[in-house]
């Protein structure tokens, strides 16, 4: 038996929702496990893209053996319900662009928990499996959307518990999603962040992220304008981002941008509209990128209302 699960790309943070908020966006990765019938057989990796924004030297890292997370992922379903996980042949068909904060990791992790979940007749629900997800990922932020689809706010809890609730974002917002052509690892973006950070600067991110959520809420474009501002991470990282601090100020006091933030921990940008050129868009960014060199994929899209899909 066999099971292949579809599953969005995602984008946390939004500015000032630092490790809390996400959003799901058109772009799937496909993982499907197979239990082998041969014993002894052991664990097979497969990783393929036919995308040409996946170069496939980003594959060359990624391991094929228990280490990697979609098993580590699939070992902790099993386990949970007192099992081991038998010889599994896992398949992982990628058009989510390695790391440039388009959640990845985060749709594998999912993909291959839920495709296991099915295999062993769905013993955990969506709250374990989001549990679950979290403990691989490290947050919920980019795994709850890649599960429940649209935009989510997520907290894990001091007791382990995951907190989440998934809200309506406007349909008339637009997401345009700027990929540069270089990779950024969040464990080097995180590595920028501060231990400590000014009381100033916590509470500044705290009322931006209660106007944010009342924005999406009440479809207030002047309210997400002034919303979607952050100094907690985005500020720190950057410098890891050329081109970053440009194209932001570019969008500024563009009447129908509602805002220009980092795409999870980077390097990749998002920049969300009401009613504007979207030509305009590309072509701000591209004069920025190209300026320096640096090629980007740019693509307009709605948000992914559905999450992880079992296909038949």
């Amino acid at each position: 038996m066999k099971v292949s699960v579809k599953v969005p790309a995602t984008s946390a943070n939004l500015g000032p929702g630092f490790d809390s908020l996400g959003i799901a966006l058109p772009i799937y990765n496909t993982i499907t496990i197979e239990e082998t019938v041969l014993p002894g057989t052991g664990i097979e990796i497969n990783l393929m893209s036919e995308d040409d924004a996946i170069d496939e030297m980003n594959f060359s890292n990624i391991p094929r053996d228990e280490t990697n997370i979609v098993y580590k992922a699939v070992e902790m379903l099993y386990n949970s319900i007192g099992q081991e996980p038998s010889e599994l042949k896992i398949n992982i068909q990628a058009q989510i662009p390695i790391t440039r904060g388009l959640g990845s990791s985060a749709a594998v992790v999912v993909g291959g928990l839920l495709a296991a979940n099915k295999l062993l007749g769905s013993p955990a629900d969506e709250t374990a499996l989001l549990s679950i997800a979290t403990e691989v990922e490290g947050h919920p932020d980019n795994v709850a959307p890649a599960i429940l689809g649209g935009f989510v706010m997520a907290s894990q809890e001091d007791d382990g518990s995951i907190v989440y609730r998934k809200l309506n974002w406007p349909e008339d917002w637009d997401i345009t999603v700027c990929i540069p052509d270089f990779e950024l690892s969040t464990n080097i973006a995180r590595s920028v962040l501060p231990e400590q950070v000014p009381m100033q600067d916590a509470v500044f991110n705290a009322k931006h992220l209660a106007m944010l959520i009342h924005a999406v809420d009440t479809k207030d474009e002047k309210l997400m304008k002034i919303a979607l501002q952050d100094k907690l991470h985005q500020p720190y990282r950057e410098k890891l981002v050329p081109g970053m601090k440009e194209i932001m100020e570019a969008f500024k006091h563009e009447d129908g941008v509602l805002g220009c933030v980092l795409s999870g921990a980077g390097p990749s940008m998002l920049i969300i509209s009401y009613k504007y050129d979207l030509d305009k868009i590309k072509s701000i960014v591209k004069e920025v990128w190209e300026g320096q060199s640096i090629k980007t994929d740019i693509r307009t899209l709605k948000i992914e209302p559905k999450g992880a899909e079992i296909l038949d």
